[in-house]
């Protein structure tokens, strides 16, 4: 083995790649402050890297990349101040270091009785990428993982630790805690997290129509959106068919009752035999073979979509929130998802629909809607506005070009925001129209970073370079 392969890095999804000068996986918060600092004073840049799910080049770099795995423990935990009238009286945190992946987390909180209020669907990734990037999950009373980080450590090019949240540095907080790793590098997040919860999940095949018909208004709280805590949906393209999910809590006396029952009975054989159908066989197996065949005969691909659509049997059952949440995704592919206004999310799926017939172009993988609140994150997709995300996917082995540029021209009509760590074509400028907060986001990169050691081409893409950054070849 070449000293080139032991330092090449290659993203999940094979849209990005690199060979650094040096890489390093530090045992803990002080030998990661040293690594910054020595690479800062080599002229050096830095990147961290974690699972390597973003599709962009978001961790790519020709200097240090750090592995943060190591720095994965959960450190503590609090159960509120207790204090009476206090905005924390009730709240629980968590404290755990940067690198731990989700998965992990979700293990360790539910040991303790404890689980994160919403996840995306995915929990390979690192804490701290996923944060970075704007991961969400689907909820219209629920923001994306940032808006759970209650506070953050920090370590900037001159190793100096830095704490930062809400009521210290707030500025600082706000563009670590979303914001592509731009102002250092992340060394701990401190989550809000909540008492551990059970989830009924009903998935169904629905005609397309009727799912969009359903879904209410924002403020229709009897709406397939409003009136459930989570609820997302994937549309076969070619067709007018789509599988919807609905995911809720459980009264009280019910969950109670339901967690006897699990811990009696644990799922039945039923339940297990059509939990492997529909994720392993379904979304996996048999899957891949779905989308190798539409890859050799593109014309069949309707007639496949057609199948796989109709394949899908309902069912509903209850377990522990993560296990809900999270689904295994083994079939590779290239992804952009783009955040749009609710209201618009009708006329967006329309106009996909329509380019699809017109164009000819064949895709097999279903498009994923899912639904968050309006918040306040300075970089947040759904940043002061009820969102509807629309989630394109395109087989690794299938062109996607052509189709996610169609895709990206259509949201843009809307105001449409990518998804910070999956495909798209947008720069600074573009952003800076799409963000209130985007040029005061810049500003706290440039005071953190003016030299650009934590910047790549990446970020100098999507925030322009820092004032005393050198150009990137």
């Amino acid at each position: 083995m070449s000293s080139d392969d032991a330092l090449s890095w290659t993203n999940w999804a094979r849209t990005a790649s690199a060979t650094p000068r040096r890489r390093a996986a530090p045992r803990d918060e002080a030998e990661l402050g040293e690594l910054v600092a020595r690479a800062a004073a080599d002229g050096v840049p830095v990147r961290a890297v974690g699972a390597g799910h973003s599709f962009t080049p978001a961790a790519v770099t020709d200097g240090l990349l750090l592995d943060l795995d190591r720095i994965g423990l959960v450190e503590r935990i609090t159960r509120g101040t207790g204090a009476p009238g206090a905005a924390d009286a009730d709240a629980i945190l968590v404290t755990v270091g940067a690198g731990i992946r989700l998965h992990r987390l979700n293990e360790a909180l539910a040991a303790a009785g404890l689980a994160m209020r919403n996840l995306g669907d995915i929990d390979r990734q690192s804490i701290a990428g996923a944060i970075s990037t704007g991961t969400h999950g689907t909820g219209a009373r629920l923001g994306g993982l940032a808006t759970q980080v209650r506070g953050v450590r920090v370590v900037g090019a001159d190793g100096e630790v830095r704490e930062a949240s809400a009521t210290q540095d707030h500025d600082l907080f706000e563009v670590s805690r979303l914001g592509l790793g731009v102002t250092g590098v992340l060394s701990a997040v401190t989550l809000e997290v909540v008492p551990a919860f059970l989830l009924r999940a009903q998935e169904e095949p629905w005609p397309l129509d009727r799912v969009l018909e359903g879904l209410g208004t924002p403020d229709d709280p009897d709406g397939l959106v409003g009136g459930n805590d989570h609820f997302e949906f994937y549309w076969f393209p070619h067709t007018r068919r789509a599988l919807t999910k609905r995911n809720n809590r459980l009264a009280p006396d019910e969950e109670a009752a339901e967690l006897e029952r699990l811990r009696t009975t644990g799922p039945g054989p039923v339940a297990r035999a059509r939990t492997w159908v529909d994720e392993e066989l379904l979304s996996n197996g048999a899957f891949e073979l779905v989308n190798r065949l539409a890859t050799a005969v593109p014309r069949v691909t309707p007639r496949l979509n057609a199948v796989s659509a109709r394949a899908l049997a309902p069912r509903t059952y209850v377990a522990p929130s993560h296990q809900v949440f999270v689904t295994s995704r083994r079939v590779r592919f290239r992804e952009m998802e783009y955040a749009v206004p609710r209201e618009r999310l009708v006329d967006v799926l329309s106009s996909i629909d329509g380019w699809l017939n017109r164009s000819g172009e064949h895709v097999p993988f279903p498009v994923e809607v899912r639904f968050a609140a309006p918040d306040d994150v300075w970089l947040s997709t759904a940043h002061g506005r009820e969102t509807a995300y629309v989630a394109v996917h395109q087989y690794a082995r299938l062109p996607h070009e052509r189709y996610f540029d169609a895709v990206e021209r259509i949201v843009a009509e809307v105001g449409g925001r990518p998804h910070w760590g999956k495909l798209h074509g947008l720069g600074a400028d573009r952003f800076r129209e799409l963000y209130p907060r985007f040029d005061d986001a810049v500003a706290v990169r440039d005071a953190a970073d003016p030299t650009g050691v934590f910047a790549n081409a990446y970020t100098d893409q999507v925030l322009g370079r820092a004032p005393g950054a050198a150009p990137r070849g």
